[in-house]
């Protein structure tokens, strides 16, 4: 027998790429509401993994395993809860939920008082983010990321497909499945496409399902999509 035998696992870190739902209301009818409203022809997610961003208010109002069972019926896999105050944790915990640390602090902000005042420093120059080039089309059930950088799609995104960057996506063809730039909260991030036909759209976070016919402007055109307070806009590119 060996004395020294190979480790069945190893733990290494981890960087996911998630969608995350803000919640501008704790009431969990009028969550139903707006998605029965939006999904009405059928949700385009399959299991996907979200996590919550909790409203300003009424966040202890909540109830969570509601809130899972709800999200799940629309085929969004709640995993977990970003910037959860340390109150919540036994309440999150009891709905299967994570509390993860987010922009926004488990307490109160403290002040800090003002730095003195310093000469600026030459700023040394930054390395321009690289870009992923993908020569094939991505079929369904298929996902690239283009980590840290840019990413370019020179053939067919199909439906069920996935392109992810943390900075922006160009595809030099038609665009039928899932597009999701600034991927680590880059909100400057932008959205090319040759052929707008895309079953979702997200920017830093901020998504826009495509669940009726686009407006003849950018149907099958090709289209920008960017962030305008917090707001995605699709705008149809000169040709």
């Amino acid at each position: 027998m060996n004395a020294n035998p190979a480790h069945a696992f190893d733990i290494k870190s981890a960087r996911l790429n998630l969608l995350a739902v803000r919640l501008k209301s704790p009431r969990l009818d009028e969550l139903e509401l707006d998605l029965s409203t939006r999904f009405a022809n059928g949700s385009p997610f399959d299991g996907e993994p979200v996590v919550f961003d909790l409203p300003a208010d009424g966040a202890n109002a909540i109830r969570y395993d509601e809130l899972v069972s709800l999200y799940a019926r629309y085929g969004l896999k709640a995993i977990g809860v970003r910037g959860a105050p340390s109150g919540l944790r036994g309440a999150l915990a009891q709905a299967g939920l994570i509390a993860f640390s987010g922009s926004d602090s488990d307490d109160e902000p403290h002040p800090q008082p003002p730095a003195q005042a310093e000469a600026p420093a030459a700023a040394a120059p930054s390395a321009p983010p690289s870009t992923l080039i993908i020569d094939r089309p991505v079929r369904a059930g298929q996902q690239i990321y283009a980590k840290g950088g840019n990413l370019v799609v020179l053939a067919m995104v199909s439906a069920g497909a996935e392109v992810i960057a943390d900075g922006d996506i160009h595809i030099y063809a038609p665009l039928r499945g899932k597009a999701l730039a600034g991927a680590r909260g880059n909100i400057a991030a932008r959205i090319f496409v040759q052929a707008m036909e895309a079953e979702l759209l997200s920017i830093a976070g901020i998504y826009r399902t495509i669940e009726q016919a686009l407006p003849a402007s950018i149907a099958g055109k090709p289209t920008q999509i960017f962030l305008d307070a917090d707001k995605l806009v699709m705008q149809p590119l000169a040709a």
